[in-house]
């Protein structure tokens, strides 16, 4: 705190123009945090729902969601400035509906952000609203504000742990196009998906492509839903479900091994035991492919828009907060943890928003290409 003067006061000192604009932006910035809350907090009213297709009163939508009017008027006012709403058409009352923003807090959107939103109210807030002591302690928060590390606490709440599945799921809507034009998935191929989850990336891939085959491994805690989706796709004769944990071993034999958004969880000594699995469980001539987004990724990579090169920067907050030793790393940090797995990076894609998919073969297999041993096919990759 500033103690209080007690001298004359001094005259105020009046920025230029410039400096007056970044003063502006930086206030913009300490007070984005209540934004996100306004954001997170439609999401839970579920105003994007209840508004529709529709242009609904203010009043109309407090009976829907059970608020009190006139606080969700003044919210309703705030997402109408941040874009979210529009204001409706008609007279009398003012009415809201939905801007092409907005529509992505609708639960039946394409690639929704609403159960992002859910997580982060519920969930991942309470541990980013103590970075100052994370930064400080070099611990992450989320332990001691729920008393449990993150997929403990997932797995002790079935409601929790499918907001988390699905907003995994709507996350890989936005990369599966980009992930399925920077890797060959042509078949016949056996594709491990380490720590899939609810097999929304795997079924993905599987679809549309008879010649490959699937085996998804995780903790006991994921693979009923897994089971559910693999079931409701049409695929189980060509998926099989593993419990097992992936800092432990994996099944041997694939020809690709597919690790999107694991690594970043871990710190690099558990990063590296991961890695090592998949290096001993490959055949030869097999490849590992970890989607992560980059640290040092640039804006502009992509070829359909998406967010700037300032997301892997919020994720790497979002991960020191949350996981220990948990963190987005550089491409060559990534190919550093290749290499000390006997593995070594052939290939680098750069989806929208600086995710990055690193494909990876044994060294010796690297080596023996130099030498003239790949064929064309990859020869020309």
């Amino acid at each position: 705190m500033t103690a209080p003067s007690t001298g004359r006061p001094e005259a105020v000192a009046v920025p230029d123009g410039t400096r007056a604009s970044h003063a502006w932006r930086m206030r913009e910035m300490i007070y984005g945090h209540v934004r996100s809350r306004a954001v997170c907090a439609a999401a839970e009213l579920g105003l994007a729902d209840a508004i529709g297709d529709r242009s609904p009163t203010a009043a109309e939508l407090a009976t829907t969601t059970g608020a009190d009017p006139a606080l969700l008027s003044r919210l309703l006012r705030a997402l109408v400035s941040f874009g979210v709403l529009r204001r409706g058409p008609g007279d009398g009352a003012e009415s809201y509906g939905l801007t092409p923003l907005g529509e992505t807090l609708r639960s039946d959107a394409p690639a929704s952000a609403l159960p992002t939103a859910l997580l982060v109210a519920t969930t991942m807030a309470p541990a980013w609203e103590r970075l100052t002591e994370v930064v400080r302690s070099g611990r992450p928060a989320f332990a001691d504000v729920f008393g449990t590390d993150f997929f403990s606490h997932l797995d002790g709440d079935p409601w929790l742990r499918g907001i988390f599945d699905r907003s995994q799921e709507t996350g890989l809507a936005l990369e599966l196009r980009g992930l399925l034009q920077g890797v060959d998935f042509s078949g016949p191929l056996s594709v491990v998906d380490v720590g899939g989850g609810d097999g929304a990336l795997l079924t993905g891939l599987l679809q549309d492509r008879p010649a490959v085959r699937g085996v998804l491994v995780d903790l006991p805690a994921a693979l009923p839903a897994a089971a559910r989706r693999v079931a409701d796709a049409g695929l189980a004769d060509r998926c099989e479900l593993v419990e097992g944990d992936f800092l432990d071993s994996l099944p041997a034999g694939g020809d690709l091994y597919l690790l999107r958004h694991i690594l970043h969880d871990w710190d690099d000594t558990s990063c590296r035991l991961v890695l090592q699995n998949c290096r001993r469980a490959m055949r030869p001539g097999a490849r590992v492919v970890v989607v992560d987004h980059l640290a040092d990724a640039e804006d502009g990579h992509g070829t359909v828009p998406g967010p700037s090169g300032q997301w892997g920067a919020l994720m790497d907050l979002y991960m020191m907060s949350l996981f220990t030793g948990g963190r987005e790393r550089t491409q060559e940090e990534i190919a550093g943890l290749f290499r000390e797995a006997g593995l070594a990076l052939v290939r680098t894609t750069l989806l929208p928003g600086g995710t990055g998919v690193l494909e990876a073969r044994g060294d010796d297999f690297t080596e023996r290409a130099r030498d003239g041993f790949w064929g064309e096919k990859d020869g020309d990759r």
